[in-house]
């Protein structure tokens, strides 16, 4: 009967747009919560949501963790079974800390002691476009209009499309490393093996190696560079 539920539950998520990772968290909590909460899913109460929440923080779960649980919890009875339960449980606060930011010159550090062109070539563009890492290598040649300096990332995050700008002195070395390679117009603009993308933790190796060999006395990740991006076109005005 559970499995049933979470079937209707995924195919519910995917109707609506949902990613696959949100997906996944989703159905990965409902199955924890069943396996801790032994009733029918239409028996379920108020009190055994709340129990089960109370059971995550005396395990010192994350107020994050808790609140994907909640959300998952809630959409499965409300939208998926269509109950009436009014979960108006309070949500966890998120501790609120600073981004780790470097500063241009660590930036320039960072990018200078990468040797592979093609390494080089990806570090510049998710710093210069601002790009999340997921954005980054899932870029096919296609989504680039180089006659109007701009690209486009397809279904980042929240499922939807956006602009982003080609910088002037990377453009002849995307249009370089694409004559090199050799993709065509549908293909990966950095692929990997098997003809597919190249992987995520490709990128975070080359972002952590390129740190410790500029001496970055920080705490640096893909992402740091979207913050450090952010905040220079701040400091840009």
């Amino acid at each position: 009967m559970e499995e049933k539920l979470i079937y209707s539950m995924e195919k519910e998520m995917k109707r609506r747009g949902f990613s696959p990772r949100t997906i996944d968290a989703y159905s990965f909590c409902i199955r924890q919560f069943f396996s801790k909460c032994w009733k029918k899913a239409r028996s379920i109460t108020k009190k055994d949501v709340k129990d089960y929440l109370d059971s995550l923080v005396e395990q010192g779960k994350a107020g994050s963790t808790l609140n994907v649980h909640l959300s998952s919890i809630k959409f499965l009875i409300e939208e998926v079974m269509h109950r009436n339960m009014y979960l108006r449980l309070k949500f966890s606060k998120r501790p609120r800390s600073l981004p780790t930011v470097l500063a241009k010159e660590e930036v320039r550090k960072l990018i200078d002691v990468i040797e592979n062109p093609k390494h080089k070539l990806m570090i510049r563009l998710m710093y210069s476009a601002g790009l999340r890492l997921s954005e980054l290598v899932n870029l096919r040649v296609r989504d680039f209009e180089f006659g109007s300096n701009f690209g486009w990332v397809r279904k980042g995050k929240g499922n939807k499309d956006r602009v982003f700008i080609i910088a002037e002195k990377l453009k002849d070395n995307i249009i370089d490393h694409i004559s090199k390679y050799g993709p065509s117009y549908d293909s990966w603009l950095f692929g990997g093996n098997k003809g597919y993308h190249a992987h995520q933790r490709t990128v975070q190796e080359i972002v952590k190696k390129a740190a410790e060999k500029a001496k970055i006395a920080k705490s640096v990740h893909p992402h740091t560079l979207r913050h450090s991006f952010a905040t220079h076109l701040v400091e840009n005005g």
